[in-house]
């Protein structure tokens, strides 16, 4: 009973069930882990962590319904200690940024949860934190960047689902002249000077995702 209490308690968040039985697997085969619970998406996993109170919650970004982020600030509203550590196929600044504001003390790709799923684990449940420091390097290069407002970031996914301006314009019910002014500020802002590199842009920072 006594070793028992010593393991970390391990929830993963994530809607694809594959990946959540490889970490289970992963897991499972620490002495000093065990996986008390798992769901598959945001509304499942804010629900299930006040049942489990796990040590450490393992959470996924992009979800149907709730996401991972909207997941995480509801969970640390709950409870100011949650730990929790993005697990994300996204290596964006903005992203990683947005998700650390949210709460997350990790932050993970999926493509290196071999190598540093279990010590990522056992260094926030300590107390530390953790990001790539190539993602770390990026969020601090573009830290006194003037962010995007969210008319913007709005203007900016109707452009990346291949909207023209004035289709732009009648779905926001604004004038045209009003979203050309919105896209030059958007191109001043990421540093570009078309419609395709906005996007591209903004899609590897993760201030959009399609």
């Amino acid at each position: 009973m006594q070793e028992a209490q010593k393991q970390i308690r391990v929830m993963t968040v994530d809607d694809h069930p594959a990946l959540r039985e490889g970490i289970a697997a992963i897991v499972e085969l620490q002495n000093d882990m065990v996986m008390v619970g798992e769901a598959s998406n945001g509304a499942e996993a804010v629900a299930a962590f006040n049942n489990l109170r796990p040590d450490v919650t393992l959470m996924d970004l992009q979800m149907p319904g709730m996401g991972g982020i909207e997941a995480m600030a509801a969970i640390r509203k709950e409870s100011r200690n949650a730990r929790i550590i993005v697990l994300t196929t996204y290596d964006g600044d903005a992203q990683a940024a947005q998700a650390i504001k949210a709460g997350a003390s990790g932050y993970l790709l999926k493509n290196t949860l071999r190598k540093q799923l279990l010590d990522t684990i056992r260094a926030v449940h300590a107390g530390q934190r953790y990001i790539p420091p190539e993602i770390a390097q990026e969020i601090a290069f573009h830290a006194a960047d003037d962010p995007l407002s969210t008319r913007e970031i709005d203007i900016l996914k109707l452009v990346a689902d291949g909207n023209a301006n004035k289709a732009i314009a009648w779905q926001l019910s604004v004038a045209e002249d009003t979203v050309k002014a919105h896209l030059k500020s958007i191109f001043t802002k990421l540093d570009v000077n078309d419609r395709t590199r906005a996007v591209t842009t903004a899609l590897r920072r993760g201030i959009i995702t399609l």
